[in-house]
């Protein structure tokens, strides 16, 4: 069945306000995806600050193209998502790629980063980076070791001066 014009106007209204709080937006085909795979997906993307819109590819490509975006849709196969990242750019990107690789349904097509349309190899390139928990924890890492090696070298010193007063003594 067919969109009203209101329908459609309340679609490009939302779709208007979610491009211009977005950081990243990453277009996906699932075509042949399971309704079930879907609403994990929208509900693992939500946990992690993203959302999942589905909208016919006339109406993205409007929006888009109001908002000052030139992507061709048409060059874009199957059924389209839009994921809308508000928090950071590599969350929903994670999300999205681990579901990928887990379900052929699910394709990457690529994606808007920054102002510009980014081919899927690059959605999926910023999906193997390590997370700011990640690369916080290496960082304390570096700082903590030298510290941590310093210390087990003194200990050995003073552990050598035990053994060898230990053996004098016998």
């Amino acid at each position: 069945m067919p969109l009203t014009k209101e329908q459609k106007k309340k679609i490009i209204e939302g779709l208007k306000e979610k491009t211009g709080k977005q950081r990243i937006i990453i277009f996906a085909d699932f075509t042949g995806l399971k309704v079930k795979d879907l609403s994990d997906l929208r509900k693992k993307l939500k946990k992690g600050g993203s959302e999942l819109k589905v909208a016919k590819k006339t109406l993205l490509g409007f929006v888009f193209k109001n908002a000052g975006l030139e992507i061709d849709f048409k060059k874009l196969k199957g059924e389209i998502a839009a994921i809308f990242g508000y928090k950071n750019e590599i969350s929903p990107a994670k999300t999205v790629y681990q579901l990928a690789a887990a379900n052929a349904n699910l394709k990457i097509l690529g994606g808007i980063f920054g102002k510009n349309f980014v081919e899927a190899e690059k959605i999926i390139e910023l999906a193997k980076l390590p997370t700011k928990e990640e690369l916080l924890a290496r960082l304390v890492g570096s700082v903590s070791a030298p510290i941590s090696n310093f210390i087990s070298v003194l200990q050995g010193n003073i552990k050598g001066l035990i053994c060898i007063l230990s053996a004098i003594k016998k």
